[in-house]
Order: structure tokens, then C-alpha cells, then sequence
């Protein structure tokens, strides 16, 4: 094809795309089922993974749920558990409600929900996980790459142990996770990879060195990724890649912008931060940065000068972190 035209073609397709997105501003775009998947969920003894489990669970997916701390996992699964057998009764009330028989049945007696003590941080741990999930539980549909640490200490304060940690498991563990579970999606052209990364892995600020340089890692390889299937014209695999502001955890308490202005931008409730997230994963949105300021911050620390960034930084109060 002459450049020329193949360059109009590309512009049309830019602007189409620009429509299309505005586009799914004004009208919401209508949720995917994800009732009898098989999701699996990374990190989900706590936090961000626990609420992931319940909110894929209310909409009747089977979950596996990997945690290095097996206490916790467990909680989680009894969480799981109980909000699977509110659906049952639910669905087994529902013919007596409908009265005509009319009324379709959701599908509940397989609903399911494994525990897993894994270690992601540890390549050969995630395979040998990975394995007895394909042979336990079947092929995963769903994977939510959540699992994350914060060593909450400036550079030169961090051992050198807490960096690699931090490294692992908020960046390098994604590689493994897909490695083992991505073959069986490209077989099936069927599949739906989340990777949880943060505002972080955007801009990063001080005192969080190998916290910020994980999650650049982790964004990095989910965008990399992202082109890769769409080279191979594997439309069927969808990818979403959250990155939320500061998340109310616990795991950023030194983290803290300037008093007077921290009302108007505080940390996210950990509730909000996972339903805006499920929209996006449910509609198959490619990414979901929230707050929605967080796109602005985005575009202007791509453009202005980095002596005005650091302006804006110490006018905020982020050039500072508390250990």
C-alpha cells in the first residue's frame, strides 16, 4: 500500500479510536459475564486481593486464591465461601419468586474456591503451584497479578535483601504467573490478564526508590505484553492494567502528600479503588488509572520541563516520605 495513503488510513483509526472512547464516557459499556471462570487471584490473603475475591465471587466465577500467608488465604476462602452459598439460596428461591418458571437459574453447585500457599517471589514456586492448579482446579480464564510489598525505606536505609524482594514480587513474579498460565490463553484465544501495578509505575516520587522502579517494571511488561497479543492477533485475550493512587492499606503510612491539601486528594478507600477496577476488567477496558486527576498527572509529567515536575512536587508535599 502507498505510505501516503496507509498514513491516512492510520490517522482515520487514531481518530475513530478517540471516538470511541469518548464514546464509552457518555454510554457504559455493558459487563462481561465471568460466571464458572476460573480466576486466579495473586496476594489474595489481605488488602486489594481479598476484596478481588469477593467481588469475582458475587459474580459466580471459581477462584484460586494464592497467599504466602496460609491464615490469612483461608479467611479469605471463608469469606468466599459464605457469599457462595448466599447465591445458592438465592438461586434456589428464585424459581419459588418467579411463579411462571420462567426465570432463568444461575448456574451455582460448582462454585468452588481453592487455596494455595505460594511464594510468587520464587520462580520455581509459582511453576510448581501453577502445575497442581492446572491439575486440581483446570485451565485459568482469569489472572489477577496482585501480590505486592512496600520495604518503606529510603535507598540508602534498604537492605539489600528488601530491594530484590520488592523486585520479585511486584515485578518479576508477573513474568511467572504468565509464563505458566498465558500458553493454555493463546491456545483457546480465550483469557483475561490483570496486572495491578499503581500510580507509581507512572511517576514516581521520593523515598520509594525500588518500590516505584517495581511497579515501572510491572506496567513496562503489561504494556509490552499487551502489544504481543495484539501482534498475534489474539484478540480473545483482553488485558487491564490498574494503577491507582495511594491505596488507604496500611502499607503507605509514611507515604503522605501536604496536610492542607491531602483533603482533596487522599488516599483511596480500598473498597472504591476495586469496584472502579472490576468496571474496568468487566468491560474489558485496556487500563483504569484512579483517580481520574492521575491521567492528568500523567500527561503533565511526560511534558513539562523536570524542574517544573519537581516545582509541582515539592508544592504537594511529595518530594517526602517518612520511613
Amino acid at each position: 500500500m502507498n505510505i501516503l495513503l496507509e498514513f491516512f488510513v492510520v490517522a482515520f483509526k487514531v481518530v475513530w479510536a478517540f471516538v470511541l472512547a469518548a464514546a464509552k464516557w457518555l454510554v457504559r459499556p455493558k459487563e462481561k459475564s465471568v460466571a464458572g471462570q476460573v480466576c486466579l487471584i495473586t496476594g489474595a490473603g489481605s488488602g486489594l486481593g481479598r476484596l478481588f475475591a469477593l467481588e469475582f465471587a458475587r459474580r459466580r466465577a471459581l477462584l484460586v486464591l494464592w497467599d504466602i500467608n496460609t491464615r490469612s488465604n483461608e479467611e479469605t476462602a471463608g469469606m468466599v465461601r459464605h457469599i457462595y452459598r448466599e447465591l445458592a439460596e438465592a438461586a434456589a428461591a428464585a424459581p419459588r419468586v418467579a411463579g411462571d418458571g420462567e426465570k432463568e437459574v444461575l448456574p451455582h453447585s460448582n462454585l468452588q474456591v481453592y487455596t494455595y500457599t505460594c511464594d510468587v517471589g520464587k520462580r520455581e514456586n509459582v511453576y510448581m503451584t501453577a502445575e497442581r492448579v492446572r491439575k486440581e482446579v483446570g485451565e485459568v480464564s482469569i489472572l489477577v497479578n496482585n501480590a505486592g510489598v512496600v520495604s518503606g525505606h529510603h535507598l540508602l536505609e534498604c537492605p539489600d535483601e528488601l530491594i530484590e524482594r520488592t523486585m520479585m514480587v511486584n515485578c518479576h513474579a508477573h513474568f511467572w504467573t504468565t509464563k505458566a498460565f498465558l500458553p493454555k490463553m493463546l491456545e483457546m484465544n480465550h483469557g483475561h490478564i490483570v496486572t495491578v501495578a499503581s500510580s507509581l509505575g507512572l511517576f514516581s516520587t521520593a523515598g520509594v526508590e525500588d518500590y516505584c522502579a517495581s511497579k515501572f517494571g510491572a506496567v513496562g511488561f503489561h504494556e509490552s505484553l499487551s502489544h504481543e497479543l495484539k501482534a498475534a492477533e489474539k484478540d480473545g485475550i483482553k488485558t487491564t492494567l490498574v494503577c491507582p493512587y495511594l491505596v488507604d492499606t496500611g502499607m503507605f503510612r509514611g507515604c503522605r502528600i501536604r496536610k492542607e491539601i491531602e483533603p482533596f486528594l487522599p488516599p483511596l478507600k480500598p473498597e472504591y479503588c476495586v469496584k472502579q477496577a472490576m468496571r474496568a476488567i468487566l468491560t474489558d477496558q485496556p487500563m483504569i488509572c484512579t483517580p481520574r486527576l492521575m491521567y492528568m498527572v500523567t500527561f503533565m509529567k511526560s511534558i513539562l520541563p523536570f524542574e517544573a515536575v519537581v516545582c509541582m512536587y515539592r508544592f504537594l508535599g511529595a518530594d517526602k516520605y517518612k520511613s
